[in-house]
Order: C-alpha cells, then structure tokens, then sequence
C-alpha cells in the first residue's frame, strides 16, 4: 500500500498489526521508503534503490518510533544521493569485511607461534608438552595478539608475576623458556629482534639444604593417615619408593607389578630420559593392593587424568604436622632417604640408583661407565626394603628384583 506517510498513520498502523505475517506501507513522498509492521508489533524502515550501474540494493535504516519519520525520509534520501553516484553501501561493507577476515587469517598470532615451535621444535624433546603448557601460560593474556607485537615487558611481566608469588625457581624457568621461545621466533623471520635476549631471571636459586631426619620422616608418615584415601596413599608411595612427585601421580597400574613388587617406568616419563624400576616393599605393596583398579591411572578422580591439587593437600598434611614442624618440600623426602640409607650403610652406587639420578662428574674413567651401567636391582631392592622397615617400624619381607 502506497501514501504519504505522517506520524499518526504510523501509529494506527502499529495499532492495528496484521494477525500473521508483516504488512508493508509505502511513502509517495520519499520513493522507495517503506513501513514494515509484523505480527507482533514490531515495526521498521525499509529502503530500497538501484545503484547507478549496479544492483538494486535493501536498507534496513532502523525500528520505529526509535527513527521517526522525518530521519527515516532523511537516511533514504542520503542513500539515493549515493545511489545516483554509483555508490554501493553494501558492497563496500562486504569488501570490508572480507578484508578483515583475511587480515585475520593471515595473522600470525602468539598462539599460532607456539604452535608452530611445538611442531618444530618442542615435540622432538622429552619435556615438550611442559615447555609448550608454560609457554601458553605465562603468555595466556597475550595468544591472540600478532607475535610481532609480543613485547620484551610483556614476557617480563610474566616472569615477575611468579616471582611476587615466591615462586623464584618457576619464575627462573619460565624466563629459560620465553628466552628459547624468543630466539627461536627471530631466528626463523617471526620477529625483527630476539625480545627475549634480555630478559632478566627472577633471582638467585640457592640449593636446598633442608634434610628430613628419619624422626621427621616418620611424623610425615604417619599424619598421611589424616589424608584420606587419595592423598595418603600417595603421599606414602612418594615416601616408601623414594621416587619424583610426577612419576607416582602419573604413575599407572599397566607400570605396577604386584607378583615381582615392582614400578617399570619408561624412558618417557623420568627426569633424565632412562627407563626405571622401582622396587615395593611390603608397606608399599600394601598400599597399592589397598587402591581401586577399575581404569589404569593408579591416582585419578577423573579416571583420564591424573589427579590434580597436590599443593593443596600439601597444606593439608603441613596443617595436620604443625606449627613447630620445620619447613618442607615434597622433594626433600628424596633427600632424607638418600642421608637415612648412606648412613646405614648403603653405598651411594645403589642409593642413586633407587633415586634414578645420572652418574655425576666430568670424565668417568673406564670402569666408572661400566660400572654407572649396572641397575644392582637386589641390592636397590634390599635398600628400599630397610628404608621401609625404617619409617614404618615393621620387618621387611625381602622380593629379589630382576628383569
């Protein structure tokens, strides 16, 4: 329907909405304007025009009584002006957009970086997935920006933010591997400078001094009990095998053997590359009897990851030892074992082996690397076995180790 338009007509228009579907009304005073009202009330402003040269084109020019008549006829006449000129809204709209989604595309960003040096680089080492997941966290407010953009400040920042946290020696491998991260950008063209040449480490790291007295050790064991029945068995198989944090929470029923009393760990999964057995004695055969075996994971609540939150039930068992207990790490468990053995008596060939640490030194002679080779599986077995009787105060049940 075609009339000149006004305010009040506009009005009864609305009023009187069709029961389904839009009714249109056209201006004769501004041509090509129309009032679209639908069922429900809702009411808009329509504009079409052929461009000079070029396509008829719609405008949707807003809902009334937001624009009102008279800036509706004013938006139509500005764009049959355009119209007349050859200018086409709507194609310069689409242009624009396609620009940015190509812009976009094409937009090496911080994440895609770090792709790429996964793919390249990080995959080909043992600690790859570590290096890539504290890379995409400590850049996580800056993954989406250009690499180029990714400033020396904000990898700086980054390092910083651990090392408010106390964290000196996270802080310091955060900033090992920005810094590789960095070089590697610039040297394959992602950046004009190596930003991270200059980053500066968190602080100094002092090697820990603190070794738990086989008094200390037992205190710790024994309030593990208050943990529950996640974390105490954990915590005691970290105490009774003397092994990393990261190898007994990901440790999997497929790498436990109850009949020998062993941990098989491979290469994959210890801190220096080199596959690992690790005997059970008794107490730590009990434990592990003890836990559910519905899905391979030994320590999970997912039953696909391993569990997580091992801080926290830290504080727990800190909470549980008291105030007047010295300050300890998880790692320093490691330590009280190795003292605790080499002063009963075991030589440090075979404590080293328990603990899977690489032979030190700069130039072993002959026999050295022959003898470095030797796994003395009953002899780490009988250690593991007096270390228990130890803390545990029970007489060992000796298992002889072997392949």
């Amino acid at each position: 329907m075609a009339q000149e338009l006004s305010e009040r007509l506009l009005a009864s228009l609305v009023k009187k909405k069709p029961e389904g579907g839009r009714l249109e009304h056209s201006d004769t005073k501004r041509p090509g304007l129309r009032f679209r009202v639908s069922s429900t009330g809702r009411a808009t402003w329509l504009f079409e025009k052929r461009v000079k040269n070029g396509p008829k084109r719609r405008h949707t020019l807003g809902t009334w009584p937001a624009v009102g008549l008279s800036e509706a006829r004013a938006k139509a006449l500005e764009l049959e002006a355009e119209a007349s000129k050859g200018i086409d809204r709507v194609a310069i709209a689409e242009a624009s957009k396609k620009a940015e989604e190509d812009a976009a595309a094409s937009l090496v960003t911080v994440r895609k970086t770090i792709a790429t040096y996964d793919e390249f680089h990080l995959r080909n080492l043992r600690r790859g997935k570590e290096r890539r997941r504290q890379l995409e966290q400590a850049l996580d407010a800056h993954l989406s920006k250009s690499i180029t953009e990714l400033s020396r400040k904000d990898m700086q920042a980054a390092i910083d933010a651990k090392a408010s946290e106390g964290r000196i020696v996270f802080a310091n491998r955060i900033k090992s591997a920005l810094s590789a991260f960095s070089k590697w950008a610039w040297q394959r063209g992602y950046t004009d400078r190596d930003e991270g040449a200059s980053l500066v480490k968190a602080g100094s790291e002092k090697a820990r001094e603190r070794t738990p007295s086989i008094g200390e050790v037992r205190e710790i064991y024994q309030a593990t009990y208050e943990l529950g029945p996640l974390w105490g068995p954990m915590f005691r198989l970290l105490v009774l095998t003397g092994q990393r944090r990261g190898e007994i929470l990901g440790l999997k029923w497929s790498q436990v053997d109850l009949d020998k009393a062993t941990i098989t760990k491979p290469g994959s999964e210890t801190k220096n590359g080199k596959p690992h057995v690790t005997h059970l004695s008794q107490a730590a055969l009990d434990e592990l009897s003890a836990l559910d075996r519905s899905g391979d994971l030994v320590f999970t609540t997912t039953g696909t990851t391993p569990v997580s939150g091992v801080t926290k039930a830290k504080r727990r068992l800190d909470k549980l030892l008291g105030d007047d207990f010295e300050h300890w790490r998880i790692h320093d468990l490691r330590t009280g074992l190795a003292s605790a053995l080499a002063e009963s008596g075991v030589s440090e060939g075979v404590v080293d082996r328990v603990l899977n640490h690489s032979a030190t030194g700069s130039a072993p002679s002959a026999v050295a690397r022959v003898y470095n080779q030797a796994e003395m599986l009953p002899q780490r077995a009988a250690a593991l076995d007096r270390w228990a009787e130890m803390v545990t105060g029970e007489s060992a049940r000796v298992v002889t180790m072997s392949r």
